[in-house]
């Protein structure tokens, strides 16, 4: 061996020994750090192993799957992302589109529509019949010819992929299922990225790589119709539970106070559940301090009251409840205090309306001419008498007079049968309110005192002809009171197409519904009686004056008017009238969502109507108590 061989074996063993001890070093670094405990962010945050298969793959203890998205319909309808969006599973989606030039597109199409017309040349030539399939192709290349040739639609390649996760290959399937039935309930067809799962995994993480490059063709129209920020929720920090959110499985917590006004309507034929979900709202609001005050025509809500505590006033001929409809507000705001009186008799004009009304020929109905309940000339005797009436009692137009006790009817039938003109006459109408059939419930001084968290007027007792007029005299008493001391309160009137029946308690309820925001009440009505209710002009009036609707399940001929009303979709037309029991359309402002009303075994045996549930709760205390 040369000398210059020698030297160069002597410096390659040189160059050796260094990266060995380069690599000891390295090693021994290593070995410190990791008996140090030492760990980096990555490794914090990298699962503890991966495992592809051809069909799936686990990463750390989570299993996943990625599928494509291959064949779409003809058309595709806004917003038909939106079920897959707001699905209560665990999924990445994502969207790659790919902008594509005008001018190859054009190219394209043409040499598509020439393979086309080509094709039915020949079926024609052969004695085929005609091919619907291909003249609908080559209408649509032609008409998004003619788009992109004017620049109105542009043209892009999409890919959808989506990835699920689950904790077991089982619920891995059962999710899959459930995915390609809703996207095969839109003719939307996708297959699994088999043997591709590494690949379709990173499609769908977030750094922007399309590894699977599986796409469509779609003009600006169709995959505008992709847009993902379309998720149907309806949830509040602040709120109660009105139910769950049929779209996505969440909550539906909600504080009508936080929307325009606090006005609220329910319309439901019977038995869909209307009371239950009025009670249950009122349940949970009084846990957030909201005072509650009821108009209650059948006796639903007794139990809901004796159970909180509330105070149940129970109005009848034969009961010694006493409400004086001429009691004034004890207002403080100094403007209201000025109009408290001229209020008051505006109010008092409407009921005497409707008390002296001869007959139900005031009955409002769509398109018919009313007949008046008072001439011109006993309208304004009528006027008189009242202030006649408040004035010998020592009340005036000054508020420092209002804490005078207030007069009754007996006063006002005594003004009137003293006085000239059509004073007599209107007094002998009024006679039954005095010392008549219906004497005593409306004519002397108010001995109730609603100072509750819930209060329930109880009219299920009264007489057909005297229900209109108690429930107009009690909507003016709880306002006397509302107007005295702004609180957080919730007024529910059921049952109220009876007020929407005659036309001064119409124009009174809506005149609730209007004022109702500036003293912090809530009104909610509720009805059975739809077609009526909305063929009302004040009926619509105070639907448009509620930021919250719920529609429960509908007669047929309802779901019609109610879709004129609210905008509805074909689908949301179709279910109206088949939900099932509890289930309903959730309105609250611009939003509306399809909801569920649950409530817990404590709640529901509080405020069910079921008979078949009383029976069952009566039998179990009977056996309770047996025991």
């Amino acid at each position: 061996m040369s000398r210059k061989d020698k030297k160069k074996q002597k410096e390659q063993l040189s160059a050796a020994q260094i990266a060995a001890q380069a690599q000891a070093m390295e090693e021994a670094e290593i070995q410190k750090a990791f008996e140090q405990g030492i760990t980096t962010l990555r490794d914090l945050i990298s699962p503890s192993s991966i495992e592809i298969h051809s069909d799936y793959f686990r990463l750390g203890t989570k299993y996943g799957r990625t599928l494509y998205v291959y064949g779409y319909p003809r058309s595709l309808y806004t917003g038909w992302l939106s079920p897959l969006i707001n699905i209560d599973e665990v999924l990445d989606i994502s969207m790659f589109i790919y902008p594509v030039d005008t001018t190859v597109v054009m190219k394209n199409l043409q040499k598509k529509v020439t393979q086309l017309e080509a094709s039915i040349a020949v079926n024609s030539e052969k004695g085929k019949i005609r091919d619907p399939e291909l003249e609908a192709a080559i209408g649509d290349a032609e008409e998004l010819r003619d788009q992109l040739q004017v620049g109105a639609e542009k043209f892009f390649r999409f890919g959808l992929y989506v990835t699920l996760w689950a904790d077991s290959l089982d619920e891995l399937g059962f999710v899959q299922r459930k995915i390609e039935t809703l996207f095969g309930q839109q003719m939307v067809f996708s297959k699994v990225a088999s043997s591709q799962m590494e690949q379709g995994m990173n499609s769908c993480m977030p750094q922007c790589t399309d590894q699977l490059l599986i796409r469509r063709n779609m003009n600006t129209g169709a995959i505008s119709t992709s847009f993902p920020f379309t998720s149907a929720d309806l949830t509040q920090e602040k709120g109660i539970l009105y139910g769950i959110n049929m779209h996505n499985n969440g909550l539906v917590i909600f504080d009508r106070f936080s929307l325009e006004n606090a006005n609220m309507v329910v319309f439901a034929k019977s038995g869909s559940g209307k009371s239950f979900t009025v009670k249950l709202e009122a349940l949970r609001s009084m846990m957030v301090g909201t005072e509650v005050l009821i108009i209650d025509p059948e006796n639903e809500y007794q139990r809901l009251c004796d159970a909180v505590g509330g105070s149940y006033i129970r109005l009848s001929l034969n009961s010694d409840v006493r409400i004086n409809p001429f009691d004034l507000p004890k207002v403080v705001d100094a403007e209201d205090a000025n109009d408290a009186l001229r209020a008051n008799l505006v109010t008092l004009h409407g009921l005497f309306r409707l008390m002296l009304s001869s007959s139900v020929n005031n009955k409002s109905s769509a398109g018919a001419q009313q007949a008046p309940a008072l001439t011109p000339n006993e309208e304004a005797d009528l006027d008189q008498a009242l202030i006649d009436t408040y004035a010998r009692a020592g009340i005036t137009s000054d508020p420092l007079t209002h804490q005078s006790t207030p007069p009754t009817i007996f006063n006002l039938y005594d003004t009137l049968l003293h006085m000239g003109g059509t004073g007599p006459n209107l007094a002998q109408r009024l006679r039954k309110y005095t010392t008549g059939t219906f004497a005593g419930i409306f004519s002397q001084q108010s001995n109730i005192d609603i100072n509750n968290q819930m209060v329930v007027f109880n009219i299920r007792d009264l007489e057909d002809e005297l229900r209109p007029v108690a429930m107009y005299i009690v909507l003016s008493h709880i306002w006397n009171i509302v107007r005295a001391q702004q609180k957080r309160r919730m007024l529910i009137v059921d049952e109220a197409w009876q007020l929407m029946e005659y036309e001064d308690s119409a124009n009174f309820l809506f005149s609730l519904a209007k004022r109702a925001r500036k003293y912090y009440l809530g009104l909610t009505t509720i009805t059975q009686d739809v077609e009526d209710f909305m063929s009302s002009k004040m009926g619509r009036a105070i639907v448009a004056n509620s930021s919250m609707q719920i529609l429960l399940k509908q007669s047929s001929s309802a779901v019609d008017v109610l879709s004129d009303v609210f905008k509805l979709t074909e689908e949301e037309k179709k279910r109206l009238s088949n939900f099932p029991v509890g289930q309903g359309l959730f309105f609250a402002g611009q939003n509306h969502v399809h909801i569920q009303v649950i409530a817990s075994e404590t709640e529901e045996s509080l405020i069910t109507t079921n008979p078949v549930q009383q029976q069952a709760q009566q039998q179990a205390q009977q056996q309770a108590q047996q025991r």
